[in-house]
C-alpha cells in the first residue's frame, strides 16, 4: 500500500494484459487480477449535450446513457470517439483511468460503489489496476454517484 500526494492510501496491481478479441479490457483485469468483475470499474468518456463527461461503471455493467445524462441534468448522451477520448484524458483506450487525466471532467460513478469496501480502476495504462476505497475515488475525482449501469 502506498500514499501519494494526497495522502490516499492505494494498492497497484500489475498485471500481464492479453489481446482483447470481442472482450473488454476489463473483464481481463478482473480474470488477471484474480477480483469479482463487480469490484472493478471502467473509464468511459461521453458527451452529454456537447460536454464531456466521465462515466464509471463496473466492468460486468454499460454505461446507460441515459442515466448520465439525467445524473449531470443533461438531456442526451453518446459515447466519445475512442481516439478523441484518448486526446481529452491522455490515456490509451484500456487504460483511461478517471484519475490523473489531462483536464478536470466532471464525472459520475455508479452508485454501486458505494456497497464496496474497495474499487479497482485502471492506474493510466494497459496491465495496471489501482485499488483503492470507494470514498477516496470519489473524493480524488470530484464525482457524484448516481445509478448509471445497465445490464
Amino acid at each position: 500500500m502506498a500514499a501519494g500526494r494526497t495522502k490516499t492510501t492505494y494498492t497497484l496491481h500489475p498485471y500481464e494484459p492479453g489481446p482483447i478479441e470481442g472482450g473488454s479490457y476489463g473483464t481481463d483485469a478482473a480474470d488477471a487480477i484474480g477480483v469479482p468483475r463487480e469490484h472493478v470499474f471502467k473509464t468511459l468518456i461521453a458527451e452529454v449535450d456537447g460536454v464531456f463527461t466521465v462515466g464509471v461503471v463496473p466492468v460486468s455493467a454499460s454505461l446507460d446513457l441515459k442515466a448520465l445524462a439525467a445524473a449531470v441534468g443533461g438531456k442526451r448522451a453518446s459515447m466519445a470517439e475512442p481516439g478523441r477520448a484518448e486526446k481529452i484524458t491522455g490515456y490509451v483506450r484500456g487504460g483511461i483511468s478517471p484519475l490523473g487525466q489531462r483536464k478536470r471532467l466532471r464525472t459520475v460513478i455508479d452508485s454501486s460503489v458505494n456497497a464496496l469496501v474497495a474499487v479497482y480502476v485502471s492506474a493510466g495504462r494497459r496491465g495496471l489496476q489501482m485499488e483503492l476505497r470507494p470514498r477516496d475515488l470519489i473524493r480524488l475525482t470530484e464525482a457524484t454517484t448516481a445509478p448509471i449501469s445497465g445490464a
